[in-house]
């Protein structure tokens, strides 16, 4: 499993990705997001699924970028791109793969800001190879373990968000996945894209990194708990308890 958080706002965008990868007994870390730059512009790839999928899936956008001097003018090409290099791994792949055992699966999520863009985009790419855009109607998209990191979001997250409180949420989204499921882990890959800027910022955190932040979010939600009211207890637990 993994854990891919990709969010919208008015700002700019947000990527964070878990690096934990599992392959049968075997446990390793890699990278899951990758940045892309073209003609002077970025956009962001973050990936759940089978390793060799998205890796072909990448190399072959790569040299579409790189040998073909393809360029895109508005993000939804790129996307549309990486979508069909997707359906090309999979006549490539799909067969074999289903022989061995395996569900031919990758999801992506595409972000960044082309020269005709008016703002940032984000879309969520099947794998079919085709999209839908995360607007500021859906806000954010997660991929892979989404069961934990979802109420914090949907509770708070608004187009309207700042980029740092955007940023906050989407790491306390994280934390919640992390402590919860063994199989999502640091260290984290976080992106962030300013809107206007056409190029996107990373950094690798480790858990020693924000070991103080998860410990004062606990610390805030105990305080939180103790100041509930609870009048509607008293059918239930006597005040000495």
């Amino acid at each position: 499993m993994t854990y891919c958080l990709g969010i919208t706002v008015k700002e700019g965008l947000i990527a964070i990705a878990d690096t934990r990868i599992t392959a049968g007994n075997e446990v390793y870390s890699n990278k899951k997001i990758s940045i892309h730059e073209i003609k002077n512009h970025s956009l962001f790839i973050m990936t759940a699924g089978l390793r060799s999928v998205r890796d072909k899936a990448v190399t072959y956008f790569n040299q579409a970028i790189e040998d073909e001097e393809e360029s895109y003018d508005y993000m939804f090409q790129a996307a549309t791109s990486f979508g069909t290099k997707l359906k090309q791994v999979a006549a490539e792949d799909r067969e074999t793969l289903e022989k061995e055992g395996y569900a031919f699966n990758l999801h992506a999520i595409v972000g960044g800001q082309m020269p005709k863009d008016s703002e940032h985009k984000l879309f969520l790419v099947f794998p079919e190879g085709n999209w839908i855009e995360i607007n500021d109607g859906l806000k954010y998209q997660i991929i892979g373990n989404s069961n934990y990191g979802k109420p914090l979001l949907n509770r708070n997250l608004t187009h309207e968000t700042s980029l740092k409180e955007a940023l906050k949420m989407g790491f306390l989204s994280f934390d919640a996945t992390q402590v919860s499921a063994n199989d999502v882990d640091y260290p984290i890959d976080v992106v962030v894209y300013e809107k206007g800027s056409f190029k996107a910022r990373e950094v690798r955190l480790h858990k020693e990194d924000m070991e103080a932040i998860s410990d004062d979010w606990n610390e805030a939600l105990r305080q939180s708990l103790a100041r509930i009211d609870e009048g509607w207890m008293k059918d239930l637990i006597s005040p000495s308890k």
